[in-house]
């Protein structure tokens, strides 16, 4: 035949054979060759040709066989650009007919009749498309066996079961073409990332049978642990049998090396254990991969029909890629560029494990990663209860809010009715490594009676054990197996890599000493945002800064928060004692002043009996200060103009917690960010009380100290004025998901509603709250920083929002000049190797 043939190409070590014409599976097999591997004789079929074939073009068939001895039977295998893709199932022993089936059962006995009934069936079904059923009253052990499929076939087919050799292999050819153009095939493959016009190849191959005389059998074989990376050899062989019987064989499958559970391959046959161990060795050096060997044993002979990249969990990845670049079988750069930066999330907390069984009762937003068992309660004040019980809880709430922090914290999950990504349940849970689920609609939520009602009527109430799986954004009943996190020395290894590798700095948004410990373990440079608005929830402060609140004049309100300064002086202070000598990032008080009011008329008496007040003075104040809109009404820096006292606490509690760090050894250069920014003036005025505070701590202490002040760019106009606002700055950090509820005029908190919809009809390529807007957010980002820095030269950029976390954003910051990125603590692992990633890919073009 002709070797160099586009559409029929025989597998030989110089036969034009790509992945891109003639899938993955084909190349593998090529390389096998080149090895001097036992490969039995292989003809690759291209996209091309496969296409053809489902068009209904006849190929030639006498060229495809012709490198084939007479009377061989063939195996037809799906050949994908990606062995993930998936393809068409295996047909086997092509060519068996009654001529061929008497020679062999001469030879092998009744092992002639399971050859010739495999294909029987496998024809049936995927070539005739009869149904499987028509088999179930036939005893296919019996002697008749053969005789009564074939009388089967043919009642249902209404025509002779097949004789021709070519016959047979041209049913089985198009009708695997044709099932990878089906629309279900289709559907699943692109839901695994393929392109919708992905080509298929297909693979003939000469059998190997695995039957007859002397010791025959199949297997398979590879020399680690898909679950967990461990060197270890693995697999089964099964005796008289073909393909992969043997993992499905149970207990009459031998163990490859010696078991105390059982025979084995090494004690039947040791020179064939032998060779296929040689042949796994070579094949892991020269495919520079951990791959899974089929092989056949033919009357002690070894053939190896096929190598496929071994399925694998997240840590067995990381262990796997580590391991080859070690040995240095591969690159450090190519081990960082073979792990999904997602997929570390898997490593960095508990997961449900793979085998366990589901229960699934509701679904929603997958927020933040990792799964956790716990009783279910309805409120903050029964969450910390149950923590004060030592039970674990799952906090349920329409939606959370400030106040709901403190029952986070005592929460190992979090359930929400409504939010999305970027809500305030998913961005807290994110920073404390909670799981959660957020938006979870399918679920109804009757909150006042303390219970959850699924789809189909099953009630949950306050005290049942739940589990949230904030990976795969599922609600389980019950307590399902898990996998613990596993930060082992090869993960840790990869990061070193990471971090040598990657040009864009990755800092944590930490807003507690216990989220700053966090970002150390996982080697953030800095706190990017610290969100000062979280320190006043807990219950001593929460009553001084309403007594703030409810001050009538600047003397009361200066002396309320006078109370709170040493507090948060403290805390600042503990920030950075544990950074040590990394920056911090401090964003002063954001919120507006009714997150810290009560909002029902219960919560309304006990604050009128902490201040002394009367309630209908509590209840006109609480009126007075709500807003139709206080997202973007009285918070940020219009409540730092207005309320002065707020900001100038804050600076001299930052100022002094600097010098008091600073007699432990800890250089601080803190850096002060001033949110919601609009406007110059705004800057300048802010600007003009900091440093007279600055001035005035120096004097007072005696001492000097340096800070630095810049603005968050969360909205529009911000972006658009930069060149204005950058001369007043130190640094610029890009609040996205304010700038992107502001740029699409949506509810970051609402848009979960009708956000899936969107994306499925196309109206938005990706919830913009998940992956950047590139497009219209990002060219408010870009216009910021070209601005900026034209007013500002040496201005640093960087992006705090939960974006900072995507990959997919992390390509945009570097390529328009971000500086850093900031995320939630447990991204960073993520955000640090798809960095390095992006670095790599740019370095090799």
């Amino acid at each position: 035949m002709q070797k160099n043939s586009p559409f029929i190409t025989l597998v030989t070590p110089t036969a034009p054979i790509t992945v891109q014409t003639h899938g993955g599976r084909a190349k593998c097999l090529q390389r096998l060759v080149r090895l001097d591997l036992p490969v039995p004789t292989t003809v690759a079929v291209s996209f091309d040709a496969v296409h053809r074939l489902a068009g209904g073009e006849i190929p030639d068939l006498e060229r495809l066989m012709e490198p084939f001895e007479d009377g061989c039977l063939l195996c037809v295998r799906p050949s994908s650009e990606d062995p993930d893709w998936g393809g068409p199932r295996a047909v086997l022993n092509i060519g068996i007919n009654d001529e061929r089936h008497a020679e062999l059962a001469k030879s092998i006995g009744k092992a002639a009749d399971e050859i010739y009934l495999r294909f029987i069936q496998a024809y049936s079904e995927h070539v005739a498309r009869l149904d499987p059923d028509m088999f179930d009253d036939i005893d296919l052990s019996g002697p008749k066996a053969v005789h009564e499929a074939l009388e089967a076939y043919e009642d249902e087919a209404e025509e002779p079961f097949p004789q021709d050799a070519a016959t047979q292999l041209l049913g089985v050819l198009r009708s695997m073409a044709r099932a990878w153009g089906g629309t279900s095939a289709r559907l699943l493959r692109m839901a695994k990332g393929a392109p919708a016009d992905a080509g298929l190849g297909l693979v003939v191959q000469a059998v190997a049978l695995g039957m007859g005389q002397g010791e025959s059998g199949s297997g398979v074989l590879q020399l680690v642990d898909g679950a967990s990376g461990h060197q270890v050899i693995k697999g089964r062989y099964l005796s008289q049998s073909q393909g992969r019987d043997a993992l499905h064989a149970g207990d009459k499958s031998l163990f490859l090396t010696k078991d105390k559970r059982g025979p084995s391959l090494q004690e039947k046959l040791p020179e064939a254990f032998d060779a296929l161990i040689e042949h796994a060795e070579l094949m892991r050096k020269r495919l520079r991969e951990e791959m899974q060997m089929e092989f056949t044993i033919e009357n002690g002979e070894v053939h190896i029909l096929d190598g496929v990249r071994i399925q694998r969990s997240a840590r067995a990845a990381v262990r796997i890629a580590v391991a080859l670049a070690e040995e240095g079988i591969i690159s450090h750069e190519e081990a960082l560029m073979r792990i999904e930066p997602r997929a570390l999330n898997e490593l960095l907390h508990r997961q449900v494990d793979p085998n366990a069984k589901r229960d699934v009762i509701g679904a929603g937003v997958a927020a933040s990663p990792g799964a956790a068992s716990g009783r279910l309660v309805f409120s903050e004040a029964a969450a910390q209860a149950s923590a004060a019980r030592g039970e674990a809880c799952i906090l349920v709430r329409r939606q959370t809010s400030p106040e709901d922090v403190r029952g986070m914290h005592a929460s190992v999950a979090v359930l929400t009715e409504r939010g999305g990504v970027t809500s305030h349940a998913a961005v807290i849970a994110r920073g404390l490594g909670l799981p959660c689920v957020v938006g979870a609609s399918s679920l109804r939520f009757q909150t006042r009676s303390k219970q959850l009602t699924a789809q189909g009527g099953r009630i949950f109430k306050e005290g049942d054990v739940v589990t949230v799986d904030g990976t795969n954004g599922q609600v389980l009943a019950g307590e399902p197996e898990m996998l613990e996190a596993a930060l082992d020395d090869a993960f840790k290894t990869l990061m070193t890599w990471a971090d040598e590798a990657r040009d864009i700095g990755v800092r944590a948004n930490a807003d507690t000493p216990s989220d700053a410990k966090t970002a150390r373990n996982f080697k953030a440079q800095g706190i990017g945002l610290c969100r000062t608005e979280h320190m006043f929830f807990d219950e001593d402060r929460l009553t001084v800064m309403r007594e703030m609140i409810f001050a009538d004049d600047p003397a009361d309100r200066r002396t309320a928060v006078d109370r709170l300064m040493p507090i948060q002086r403290a805390d600042f202070v503990e920030l950075f004692r544990i950074m040590k000598d990394q920056p911090v990032c401090i964003r002063l008080f954001d919120p507006p002043l009714h997150e810290f009011l009560p909002g029902n008329r219960a919560g309304m008496r006990d604050l009128a009996e902490a201040l002394d007040l009367p309630l209908s003075h509590v209840e006109r104040r609480i009126e007075a200060l709500s807003e139709y809109n206080p997202m973007l009404g009285m918070r940020g820096v219009r409540l730092g103009i207005t309320i002065p006292e707020i900001y100038e606490m804050q600076a001299r509690a930052i100022f002094e917690a600097t010098l008091d760090a600073a007699k432990d050894g800890a250089v601080v250069v803190p850096e002060i960010m001033i949110p919601l920014v609009s406007a110059k003036r705004e800057v300048e005025l802010v600007k003009t009380r900091i440093d007279a505070v600055a001035a005035a701590v120096r004097t007072e202490r005696g001492a000097d100290f340096d800070f630095k002040l810049g603005v968050m760019v969360e909205t529009p106009r911000a972006a658009l004025r930069a060149e204005d606002i950058a001369p007043h700055c130190d640094f610029f950090s890009f609040g996205t998901n304010d700038l992107t509820q502001m740029a699409y005029g949506l509810s970051r908190d609402d848009a979960g509603r009708f956000m899936s919809a969107y994306v499925q009809q196309g109206v938005y390529p990706e919830d913009p709250f998940h992956t950047l807007d590139a497009e219209g957010v990002g060219e408010l980002v870009q216009l910021g920083v070209d601005r900026g820095r034209k007013a500002q030269p040496g201005l640093t950029m960087s992006v705090c929002g939960e974006h900072g976390g995507s990959p997919e954003s992390i390509a945009f910051c570097r390529k328009v000049g971000i500086d850093y990125v900031s995320c939630s603590p447990f991204r960073v692992p993520v955000a640090r190797l798809a960095a390095a990633q992006f670095t790599i890919k740019d370095k090799i073009g």
